[in-house]
């Protein structure tokens, strides 16, 4: 069965490239991914899916088959910006082949997982392999702005629980079993405005705020670090202040945290750390707020939620792992590395926040995440649909 399914996977690597192309010439950053939503409805529709929904976040959402076994692959739809347009040799959204890949925006981050997921559910269907499944196939949005939001309202709203997850974002074809979680935080401080000819009359607010930086920069030496997701981390990644001209001594100032969990840290464990290093900076009274996202996606809806992603790990002997390795070793015909991502994923809601089991695999190298000249091999993207149809394979009950 194995060699018949990466057969099929290789009879449909002509299209699964075609609806990759497809999707990169439909520019979708985050809260405007419409266009693209409503082209994978489609795709999935002729792909011969059981039903296909949009949910009222935007969440494209494919169903094949009924069983009691629930299972879910899921790849975000949207993309970051093209940035610097100088920095690229070609159009960001001019999809071309070229050197045995697919280049454009969105290849690796993460439209190629999208393409190898459908192509996945054609060989399913082919093979009937969906007997004792319900398999859902999410195309999520706002994950680069807002990672897990979209399963937040998937698990709380659309009532869809999974056993376990395939995440495809970019692995460079290594099977994935976690990831550091992160949060974003501000520090405030308030002075007292003054002119700036004498500014010993006021109290100014970027010199707290800057010693407060600077024992920051210290607290991230001191961060626990883990055997397998590495260490914690924190950044100054932004600074402002008010005052009332250029002349005038700032009367605010805040600084914007990067912070990167591992293991065994948490919300509270890493704003305690911040307000020890404001004591340690003498400004015990400073304010940190953990941010809040509550963009409109481009349905209308609005779904806050705090800026605090878990961090979560599937243990190197979950049963779902050695189910991977067993499907991959049978597809590809190779023993499979076990690592786990650099960057987040939608894992920090669905394993992190629900406890349901992610496993991660996805066409493209991780490290094209987000840059120029972005490009996957369609090598690649067929392993990685003959991947997916063999792992269902693998858990037929």
């Amino acid at each position: 069965m194995y060699k018949e399914i990466y057969a099929k996977a290789k009879a449909y690597e002509a299209e699964t490239v075609r609806f990759l192309m497809d999707m990169v010439r439909i520019p979708s950053f985050s809260t405007k991914e419409k266009d693209v939503v409503l082209a994978i409805k489609k795709e999935m529709e002729a792909a011969g899916f059981d039903a296909v929904e949009i949910d009222p976040l935007g969440n494209v959402i494919g169903r094949i088959g009924n069983g009691p076994k629930v299972i879910a692959f899921d790849a975000h739809v949207d993309t970051v910006y093209p940035g610097e347009r100088s920095l690229w040799d070609f159009d960001p959204f001019d999809a071309h082949v070229k050197d045995g890949k697919v280049w454009g925006r969105g290849t690796v981050d993460q439209e190629g997982g999208m393409a190898s997921m459908v192509t996945a559910g054609r060989i399913i269907k082919d093979l009937g392999l969906q007997e004792g499944f319900t398999l859902y196939f999410t195309g999520t949005v706002m994950e680069e702005d807002c990672d897990g939001l979209c399963w937040q309202y998937i698990i709380a709203e659309d009532k869809i629980k999974p056993e376990m997850v395939v995440i495809t974002e970019p692995t460079n074809m290594n099977i994935y079993r976690g990831h550091r979680g992160r949060m974003e935080m501000q520090v405030h401080v308030k002075g007292l405005s003054c002119h700036g000819s004498a500014p010993e009359r006021g109290d100014n607010a970027i010199y707290k705020i800057s010693r407060i930086a600077l024992e920051i920069e210290k607290l991230h030496t001191r961060l626990l670090e883990d055997d397998f997701l590495g260490k914690g981390s924190i950044a100054v990644t932004e600074v402002y202040f008010t005052g009332p001209s250029q002349c005038a001594v700032p009367d605010s100032a805040r600084i914007h945290l990067d912070r990167r969990l591992t293991w065994g840290e948490t919300e509270d464990s890493a704003v305690a750390e911040v307000a020890e290093a404001c004591r340690l900076a003498g400004y015990p009274e400073a304010e940190i707020e953990v941010l809040t996202y509550a963009e409109e996606a481009y349905t209308g809806l609005v779904y806050p939620t705090k800026k605090y992603y878990p961090t979560w790990v599937t243990p190197a002997d979950s049963p779902w792992i050695k189910a991977a390795e067993a499907a991959f070793a049978g597809a590809l015909s190779r023993a499979p590395k076990v690592d786990k991502w650099t960057f987040s994923t939608n894992g920090v809601a669905i394993a992190g926040m629900h406890g349901i089991p992610c496993i991660g695999l996805g066409p493209g190298n991780e490290i094209y995440a987000h840059a120029p000249n972005e490009a996957t091999p369609i090598q690649h993207l067929t392993e990685a649909a003959a991947f997916y149809a063999a792992l269902i394979y693998e858990l037929r009950p």
